[in-house]
């Protein structure tokens, strides 16, 4: 059965950017250990270098991801990720505002302005894996919907003091169960369950 989950990293304070969009200090874990990881599925590109605890974890609730749903914002950010979306998968952004040049037949990224048929599309794409939320905007979005089953978060050993919140304000209470904490090095990997 296909899960709905969101996963970012954040720091201690609960920002997954500084101000500036700056992320070197909640992804520093990622380069803090000395096991190899890679999240795509292709296996190109340089490994990272986390703790084997964290390299564990990763490996157990990444594998299954189908499909992912990100914002406009991340995505002309990361500059498209020329062409190749993240963790190899088709990728869903939320945007009022199609990009034309991959709005196309082809195109490894679809485009939509409403969240409930973004994660339908995912869902779809993702052929009965997972679906990963990518940003917070995304998660808030999904959760005011009751849409997610699950929340994880690699809280890196930092205070950032401002920036982009994780959470802001979603409006009423969302009541979690812990699944899942796990040490790293420079991290502490927490997973819930979304209580409906």
């Amino acid at each position: 059965m296909t899960k709905i989950a969101f996963n970012m990293s954040v720091s201690l304070d609960g920002f997954v950017a500084g101000p500036n969009n700056e992320v070197d200090q909640v992804f520093a874990w990622y380069g803090a250990g000395d096991t190899d990881f890679r999240f795509t599925r292709t296996g190109d590109g340089p490994p990272f270098r986390v703790s084997a605890a964290s390299a564990r974890y990763l490996a157990a609730h990444t594998g299954n991801i189908g499909a992912l749903v990100t914002g406009r914002r991340t995505f002309d950010l990361a500059g498209a990720w020329q062409g190749a979306p993240p963790l190899g998968v088709p990728c869903v952004v939320l945007t009022h505002r199609p990009p034309a040049e991959w709005s196309r037949a082809g195109s490894p990224f679809t485009f939509t302005d409403d969240i409930e048929d973004a994660i339908a599309i995912a869902r779809r794409l993702a052929k009965g894996g997972d679906v990963a939320l990518g940003t917070p905007t995304v998660l808030r979005q999904a959760l005011a919907r009751g849409l997610v089953d699950e929340i994880s978060l690699d809280v890196a050993s930092v205070l950032i003091g401002a920036g982009i919140p994780v959470f802001g304000t979603t409006g009423s209470p969302v009541a979690l169960e812990r699944l899942e904490a796990v040490a790293g090095t420079g991290v502490t990997h927490l997973r819930y369950r979304v209580l409906k």
